[in-house]
C-alpha cells in the first residue's frame, strides 16, 4: 500500500484535508498544536487504497520539540511515496521554507495552497501556473474547511505516487558551502544510517545539536574524526547556520518574485482589529477572565436550569421501569440492587449532567474554532515568564481542561526538556471534565444560586495552583532559561457547527464511554464489596467497602468529611475522577433508599466541608490514565509515582487549610 503523507506549518489546516481525504473525524482546532503524534487513516480512489498519515505542524525540517521530531521523521525515515505539503496561503513565503526542504530530499511533493479565500481576502493574487513551473511540482488551491480543490488535490497526489519525477529546484548555498555539504556528504554515505546522507550533512553544518548527539551515538561515526572536522569547518567559515537559512530565503524570493503579488500595504485585518482589543497588553487578561467567568455562568444558565431537569427525570423513569421489569420476572434481589442501587444509583449520577458538560464544551468549542484559545497563550505569556516558563506552555494547559491526556500529550511542542517536565507536573492541576460531576453534585446542593462563580474559582484555583507549582519547579528541580516565545496567532474564524460538534462529541463521547468501561467496573467492584460478607447489612460500615472506608478515613477528617463513604469515594477516584460521584450515589442510594444523591450530600456534608471536598477533588492524584500517559511520556515510573503522591498531598493540604481557616473564621 502506498503512503501519502500530510506536511506543513502548524495551523495550516493539515487535519482538515486529512479529514476530507479518509472521512475521519479527527479534532481540528483553529490554533497549533493540535497534532501532537502521527495519525493514519485511508483513501480509496478509482479502486486502489493509499495510506494517508497526518503528521505534526512543523516549520522546518530541524525539529526543536518531540513533535517535530516525530513528524520530521516519519519523512526522512519511512520516505513515503507522496508529501503532501499543506501551505498556507496567507503566509506563503515563511510556509515553503519547509517546501524547499523538503525538494531538497527529492521527496515527491504536492503542494495544497490552503486558505486560498483568506488570501484573496487580503488582496494577495498568485500565478499558480507559473509557481507550479518554477517549483517543478503540482500546486493546487484549496479550501479545505469548504471541501473545495480536495478531488483535484487527491488526483495529482496518485498521479505522482505511480509517476514519480525528480524535483528540479534545490537551493544553491554558494561554491564554499556546497563544497563542505559534498564532502561530508561523501564521509557519510555508505555508513548505514538512518538519515539520507545529504539531508544530514546540512543539517551538522547548520549546528543541529540532536543531531551532533546522534553522530556521537552512532558507533561507526563516534571515532571517524568526523565532529573534529565538523569543527574545523565551522572555524572556517562564519555563521554557516545563518548563511544557509539565507540562501534557502533567497530562493524562496526568487520563486515568489513574479508568482506571488501583495498590496503595497498590507490590509489591516479583521483578526488585527479584534486583536487591538481582546489581546491588549493590560486589558487582555481582564478579558479573558470575563468571558471564562461567562462561559461558566451560560453553562449553568443553560445547562442546568434548561437542560438539567430533563435528563434526571429520564434515569429516574428508566429506574423505575427497570425496577418494574425485575419485580415482574421475580428477579433476584442482589441483581434487583445491583441495578437500582449500583447502576441506576451510580453510572446515574454521573449521567445525569450530561447537559452541563455538553454546553460547557460546546461554548469552550466556540472559543476554540475561533482563534480565541490561541490568544491566551500570548496573554499568558508575560505571567507565564516570571514564573520560569512561557506563554506556550499555557497551551498544554488549556487543552488539559478537557482531558488531561492529551493536555500532558501535547507537551510535546514545547521546545525543551525544562518546559516539558514542568507542564508534565502541573498538568494535573487543570480540571479536567472527569471531575465536572463532582462540582456540580455538590454546587447543587449547596451552592445553586452562585454555580457559574463557583465552577470558575475552582478553574482558577487549579490554574493558580499549576503557575505557583511551576514557579517553584523552575527554581528547585528544573533551573536553566526558558526557550523564546514564537506562537503564530492564527486568525479569526466564524465556527463552524461541524468543528464545534466535533470537538463537543469527542468530550462526551470519551465521557460516555469511560462511563461504561472503566466506571461501571469500578461501581461492579465496589457494589461486590458493599454487600460483602453475606449477612451484614448492605452499604453500611461493617460490610468490606465499609471496612475500606473506616481505615482511610481519619485521613481526610482534618478537612471535613471523615465519613468511610467520602472516603471509599476518594479512593475510587483514583480509579476514574467521575467514579467518586457513581461511588457516593451508590452507597447514599444504599443507605437512605429513594432518598436523592443531592439531598444525601447536604445531610452529609457542610458548606465548608463541602468547598474542601470540592477542592481535594480538583488538586488531588490524577486519575490511571494521566498516571499511564505520565509514565509514556517521561519514560520514568518515579517521575510517575512523584505526581501521584505530591499531587496528593498538595489537595489534602489544600483541603485542610480551608476547612481549618473555615473553621476559626466561623464558617463551619
Amino acid at each position: 500500500m502506498k503512503t501519502i503523507a500530510l506536511v506543513g506549518n502548524p495551523n495550516s489546516g493539515k487535519t482538515t484535508i486529512f479529514n476530507a481525504l479518509t472521512g475521519a473525524n479527527q479534532h481540528v482546532g483553529n490554533w497549533p498544536g493540535v497534532t501532537v503524534e502521527k495519525k493514519e487513516g485511508k483513501l480509496t480512489f478509482q479502486g486502489k487504497t493509499f495510506q494517508v498519515v497526518d503528521l505534526p505542524g512543523i516549520y522546518s525540517l530541524g525539529a526543536y520539540s518531540e513533535d517535530e521530531i516525530v513528524a520530521r521523521d516519519f519523512i526522512l525515515k519511512a520516505r513515503p511515496d507522496v508529501v503532501i505539503n499543506v501551505v498556507d496561503a496567507t503566509n506563503i513565503e515563511r510556509n515553503l521554507y519547509l517546501t524547499v526542504q523538503l525538494l531538497e530530499m527529492d521527496a515527491q511533493v504536492v503542494i495544497a495552497l490552503n486558505m486560498f479565500d483568506e488570501a484573496q481576502e487580503r488582496k494577495i493574487s498568485f500565478d499558480l501556473e507559473k509557481l507550479s513551473e518554477k517549483l517543478g511540482v503540482p500546486v493546487i488551491p484549496t479550501i479545505a474547511s469548504k471541501n473545495k480543490g480536495i478531488d483535484e488535490l487527491i488526483q495529482k497526489a496518485v498521479t505522482l505516487s505511480e509517476q514519480p519525477v525528480k524535483p528540479a529546484v534545490k537551493p544553491d548555498y554558494g561554491p564554499e558551502i556546497n563544497q563542505e555539504i559534498a564532502r561530508l556528504t561523501a564521509f557519510l554515505t555508505d555508513q548505514n544510517l538512518d538519515y539520507p546522507a545529504s539531508w544530514l550533512a546540512v543539517k551538522l553544518l547548520e549546528n543541529d545539536k540532536e543531531l551532533e548527539e546522534y553522530v556521537r551515538q552512532h558507533p561507526h561515526l563516534s571515532s571517524s574524526g568526523l565532529l573534529a572536522s565538523l569543527e574545523q569547518i565551522k572555524t572556517e567559515h562564519e555563521e554557516l547556520e545563518l548563511a544557509i537559512v539565507n540562501r534557502r530565503y533567497t530562493l524562496i524570493r526568487q520563486l515568489t518574485a513574479d508568482c506571488v503579488s501583495r498590496p503595497e500595504r498590507p490590509a489591516v485585518t479583521r483578526s488585527d482589529r479584534i486583536d487591538r482589543v481582546l489581546a491588549h497588553k493590560w486589558w487582555g487578561l481582564p478579558i479573558f477572565i470575563a468571558i471564562m467567568l461567562l462561559i461558566f455562568q451560560l453553562t449553568f444558565a443553560v445547562g442546568q436550569e434548561l437542560l438539567g431537569g430533563l435528563m434526571g427525570e429520564g434515569i429516574n423513569l428508566i429506574g423505575t421501569a427497570f425496577e418494574a421489569f425485575l419485580t415482574k420476572i421475580n428477579a433476584p434481589e442482589w441483581l434487583s440492587s445491583f441495578v437500582s442501587e449500583g447502576i441506576i444509583g451510580g453510572l446515574g449520577a454521573v449521567i445525569e449532567f450530561i447537559p452541563l458538560i455538553v454546553v460547557l464544551y460546546l461554548l469552550l468549542g466556540l472559543l476554540e474554532d475561533s482563534g480565541y484559545m490561541a490568544r491566551a497563550a500570548y496573554i499568558m505569556d508575560q505571567i507565564m515568564r516570571t514564573l520560569g516558563l512561557q506563554g506556550k506552555t499555557f497551551i498544554p494547559m488549556i487543552v488539559g481542561f478537557g482531558c488531561n491526556v492529551p493536555g500532558i500529550m501535547a507537551t510535546r511542542t514545547l521546545d525543551n526538556r525544562k518546559e516539558r517536565m514542568i507542564a508534565t507536573l502541573i498538568i494535573p492541576f487543570m480540571s479536567c471534565g472527569a471531575r465536572l460531576p463532582i462540582y456540580l453534585v455538590f454546587i447543587a446542593a449547596f451552592f445553586p444560586k452562585h454555580g457559574g462563580i463557583v465552577l470558575f474559582a475552582l478553574y482558577t484555583l487549579g490554574i493558580i495552583v499549576a503557575l505557583v507549582m511551576g514557579k517553584i519547579f523552575s527554581k528547585t528541580m528544573f533551573k536553566g532559561e526558558s526557550s523564546d516565545f514564537i506562537m503564530e496567532l492564527p486568525p479569526y474564524r466564524m465556527p463552524t457547527a461541524r468543528n464545534v460538534l466535533r470537538n463537543m462529541w469527542d468530550n462526551v463521547s470519551e465521557f460516555l464511554r469511560r462511563a461504561g468501561t472503566i466506571i461501571f467496573v469500578v461501581i461492579s467492584l465496589l457494589w461486590v464489596l458493599s454487600v460483602l460478607p453475606l449477612g451484614v447489612e448492605p452499604y453500611s460500615e461493617q460490610s468490606i467497602l465499609g471496612l475500606i472506608g473506616r481505615f482511610i478515613a481519619p485521613l481526610f477528617k482534618p478537612a471535613g468529611f471523615g465519613t468511610w463513604q467520602a472516603a471509599v469515594g476518594l479512593f475510587a477516584g483514583i480509579a476514574a475522577k467521575e467514579s467518586v460521584i457513581a461511588t457516593l450515589g451508590m452507597v447514599y442510594a444504599g443507605v437512605e433508599e429513594g432518598a436523592a444523591l443531592v439531598e444525601a450530600i447536604r445531610q452529609a456534608f457542610t458548606p465548608l466541608s463541602a468547598v474542601s471536598f470540592m477542592v481535594l477533588s480538583l488538586l488531588y492524584t490524577p486519575c490511571v490514565a494521566v498516571l499511564g500517559v505520565v509514565q509514556k511520556e517521561t519514560k520514568s515510573y518515579r517521575w510517575t509515582l512523584f505526581i501521584a503522591l505530591y499531587t496528593f498531598a498538595i489537595g489534602w493540604l489544600s483541603a485542610v487549610l480551608i476547612f481549618q481557616l473555615g473553621r476559626l473564621l466561623g464558617l463551619g
